[in-house]
């Protein structure tokens, strides 16, 4: 008999994001603006999910005396083969992702969902894993936007999915020299819980942070939204604990400098899960702030403010940066202030007597202490007031900040609603941003306007450098009866665009399955022949994670990477309307 986990859908909702409750309906004023905006009739409708009970899962490709062997490992009760379990872990938070789970297709899953305990549970199971040739999918909070998490088998003869929530803990905190050790499950909100009573903070708050693990951040070199002050994910962490099929790896070093070597924590940061799973991290904290001050800034136009930025960036002294530094194009602005209530209508009406009709709305938060976050600001205003920016006050800053993490219930919501939503980010040098945003804003609306309908694409910064800056793209237009097509068409404009600009694929949702294709455009054919190598090294099999970051030896005519799922034999507009909706 096959044991199954506890099946709670509460800790995570099976076709979308995060807790349910959580979620918040469309007003009335965002769905008028969706109808004019892109020309859509039946925003109103609803069109949900089928019931769970209708979602297709393939048979379990794993026998009797294999399930057993990992029952012996972790304990029966932490080995499933559960539909639930199988299809909370059939892929990640693309659009894509929840589109085939939401017309019921889950044939994608993995075999086995595996919870270890510890870095050595992990070991046995890769050892048993790479003898029985079956892949293996690490799996953390499941956000990947990028096919990071799918169950793919490639010429295995079976897939599992490693989850670690149960390697959740604060193992040690050096208050001298300000770091930590957690195990890589752990989840953010759980992570700041650990560090408060000390008098810490990780500073990294991704969008997905409710959700996404320690591990997660790590293996995708994520950047959280208060980046800019803080650092990025491959800037705090230290050295990690990494169990491979080849055994256990430790990269990196405690110590605060060494010259010993070519860095190999580098080659473990943004792995993906293809050498091997993160098991445990020692990360940089800093101390909790005792204040944020919050200032809002309006400038004539995006390029206007990008500039304003750069000076910011250039001009104050580095410990003067905001640790949040956002800045919307027109269009998001627009949007914002349409959507906003009536606090923000004032706003837009003051701007336009200022003689700014189409503004670029930039927020700033400093954290520190209450007289130096303060003196920060003072100081950084008087860089953006000389850079043409119109001072707004606090309250833009504390609004964005009430629903920095309310995005993705956003867009269960919109699907819901006939909308095809979704989101993609790269980043430029100061010199290209310009042409970047102009060029990848311009192949998204071209792709999603290809079969005639309306479109909106809105953009914003978020992330500042000394050389340049992020270019974060949010887009809407009706979805279409094959909403994976159109989802394929406007990915591969986007990134062919980004190519030619001579940008990077991927500034913070790492490279997965979708950006495979385009990594060598980034770094070499030889650089992808060195991350082979590696592979080789630590994962001699080819069990971990297959498909994923790296491009296949042999790619098809068009450089496609593996497939994510067998394809669906059920539209999402097919399925909104069977007897099967809850």
């Amino acid at each position: 008999m096959v044991t199954h986990l506890t099946e709670e859908i509460s800790r995570s909702v099976w076709y979308g994001w995060g807790d349910p409750a959580r979620a918040r309906p469309l007003n009335a004023g965002a769905l008028e603006f969706l109808r004019r905006t892109l020309r859509l009739t039946d925003v109103s409708a609803a069109h949900p999910p089928v019931a769970l009970a209708a979602v297709r899962v393939g048979p379990c490709a794993l026998g009797e005396e294999v399930l057993a062997e990992l029952r012996a490992i972790t304990g029966p009760e932490h080995v499933s083969t559960g539909a639930t379990e199988r299809i909370l872990h059939a892929g990640g938070k693309s659009t894509p992702d929840l589109l085939r789970r939401r017309s019921g297709d889950a044939l994608g899953a993995p075999d086995a969902v595996v919870l270890p305990g510890g870095s050595g549970e992990v070991g046995e199971v890769l050892a048993l894993c790479a003898r029985r040739k079956l892949a293996v999918v690490p799996f953390g909070g499941g956000t990947s936007v990028v096919g990071g998490v799918e169950a793919l088998r490639g010429p295995f003869a079976g897939v599992v999915t490693l989850d670690l929530r149960r390697l959740d803990r604060l193992l040690h905190v050096d208050p001298l020299s300000r770091t930590a050790t957690f195990e890589a499950g752990i989840r953010g909100p759980a992570i700041e819980a650990a560090l408060a009573p000390h008098g810490f903070t990780l500073g990294h708050f991704p969008q997905s942070h409710q959700e996404a693990t320690l591990g997660g951040y790590v293996a995708t070199r994520s950047a959280g939204q208060a980046s800019t002050g803080y650092g990025r994910s491959d800037q705090l962490v230290k050295a990690v604990h990494l169990e491979t099929p080849a055994g256990p790896f430790d990269a990196g070093s405690l110590a605060p400098g060494s010259a010993a070597g070519p860095r190999l924590l580098d080659a473990v940061v943004g792995s993906e899960g293809t050498l091997g799973v993160i098991t445990r991290a020692t990360v940089k904290v800093s101390p909790a702030p005792a204040d944020r001050v919050y200032g809002a800034w309006s400038f004539p136009t995006f390029e206007a403010g990008a500039q304003a930025l750069r000076r910011l960036r250039h001009d104050g002294a580095r410990g003067d940066l905001p640790h949040v530094c956002r800045l919307s194009d027109t269009d998001e602005t627009a949007s914002t202030f349409k959507l906003g209530g009536w606090k923000t209508r004032t706003l837009s009406r003051y701007l336009r007597g200022r003689g700014q009709t189409t503004p670029a709305l930039a927020l700033f938060v400093w954290e520190g202490g209450r007289r130096e976050a303060r003196a920060r600001r003072r100081r950084g205003a008087r860089i953006l007031r000389r850079a043409g920016g119109i001072p707004l006050g606090p309250l833009p800053g504390k609004s964005w900040e009430h629903g920095r993490f309310s995005g993705p219930y956003r867009r269960d919501e919109l699907l819901t609603r006939g909308v095809y939503v979704e989101t993609l980010e790269t980043a430029a040098t100061w010199g290209r941003l310009e042409e970047t945003y102009a060029s990848v804003r311009g192949a998204i609306l071209g792709a999603l306007q290809a079969n005639g309908g309306a479109a909106y694409v809105q953009t914003h910064v978020s992330h500042v450098y000394s050389d340049g800056a992020s270019l974060y793209f949010t887009f809407l237009a009706g979805l279409e009866k094959d909403g994976l097509a159109q989802n394929a068409r406007v990915k591969a404009a986007a990134s062919s665009a980004i190519v030619e600009a001579g940008a990077t694929i991927t500034h913070h949702h790492a490279v997965g399955l979708d950006h495979a294709p385009y990594l060598a455009a980034e770094i070499g054919e030889l650089g992808v022949r060195v991350l082979r190598s590696i592979k080789d090294t630590l994962d001699p099999g080819g069990i971990m994670n297959p498909g994923k970051l790296i491009p296949p030896e042999t790619p098809g005519a068009a450089g496609a990477p593996i497939p994510a799922a067998p394809p669906s034999t059920i539209t999402t507009r097919d399925t909104a309307d069977t007897e099967d909706t809850p």
